[in-house]
């Protein structure tokens, strides 16, 4: 199955957190934060203006991004979870 988004929304995979710390220490499972990146697997057309047309996307397949721990709504495909958000939801590209 594939997801393809509509309009201004977005697909992304959340990247795995880090499982050591700087000084070496393995993090338990509960004691991690939830994953702040993400790699945008699709993008919608854009948010429609009034006249109809679509602008384009700043976001685009394949970048990195940053957004809030509990942003965009969560859904599993293919035993994969996936974040659903709206380019509003990104706080930043990541190069």
């Amino acid at each position: 199955m594939k997801v393809v988004p509509v309009g201004e929304h977005l697909v992304v995979k959340r990247l795995d957190p880090e499982r050591k710390t700087g000084g070496g220490i393995v993090l338990p499972e509960t004691a991690m934060e939830r994953p702040r990146q993400g790699r945008v697997l699709s993008v919608g057309d854009g948010p429609q203006r009034k006249d109809g047309t679509r602008i384009g996307s700043q976001v685009g397949e394949g970048d990195r991004v940053l957004f809030s721990p509990y942003s965009g709504t969560e859904v599993e495909v293919n035993n994969e979870k996936l974040l659903i958000m709206t380019e509003q939801d990104i706080l930043a590209i990541i190069d």
